[in-house]
């Protein structure tokens, strides 16, 4: 019950209130359980996922773009934008917030 209450993300003192036990108590006797159940519920879910981001059926290219915005670096480009069109505004921002916006000032490329 401590593992799967902890890897559903309910804090420490609330399983401890369920339990009707003494924080103390429980995070010494329940150490590995509170420790390692968000580990095991994170792994589940990602198998659960991997296997329908890998599969045929009806969600498996959600699932896969999801998988891949989160594990592989992949972003949407903006709405309605070519990939010439974000190419030429990540240029028009690479100085922003950098030393170089002071030395370019308006003298940027239009």
């Amino acid at each position: 019950m401590v593992r799967t209450m902890s890897g559903f993300g309910i804090p420490d003192y609330e399983i401890s209130l369920v339990l009707k036990i003494d924080g103390k108590t429980m995070r010494k006797h329940f150490a590995e359980e509170l420790a390692t159940g968000h580990t095991e519920a994170n792994a589940k879910v990602a198998a659960s996922l991997f296997k329908k981001a890998t599969g045929d059926g009806q969600g498996s290219v959600v699932a896969a773009i999801f998988w891949l915005k989160c594990r592989a670096g992949w972003k949407d480009r903006a709405e309605g934008a070519s990939k010439r069109e974000e190419v030429v505004r990540a240029a028009r921002n690479a100085a922003v917030g950098t030393t170089w916006e002071e030395i370019l000032g308006d003298g940027r490329p239009q």
